[in-house]
């Protein structure tokens, strides 16, 4: 298990943990983050990273990045 910040680009993930506060939490399962869901990371950008979560693109931060685990 790793943070989805160290991930490899195109490779679909699984969600396995999703840590920090109830805000932070409630946060990323609002953008699609859910344990047991997939996602792949599109590109990175500085400081920002672009995820494919279900149908979607999502831009998150680096730091919210590594409070998902993959």
């Amino acid at each position: 298990m790793m943070p989805l910040a160290f991930a490899e680009m195109g490779e679909t993930q699984i969600v396995k943990k999703i840590s920090g506060n109830s805000e932070v939490k409630k946060h990323l399962e609002d953008l699609g983050f859910n344990v047991g869901g997939e996602i792949s990371v599109v590109s990175k950008l500085g400081e920002n990273i672009i995820v494919k979560v279900k149908e979607s693109r999502v831009a998150i931060s680096s730091e919210l990045a590594r409070k998902i685990f993959i």
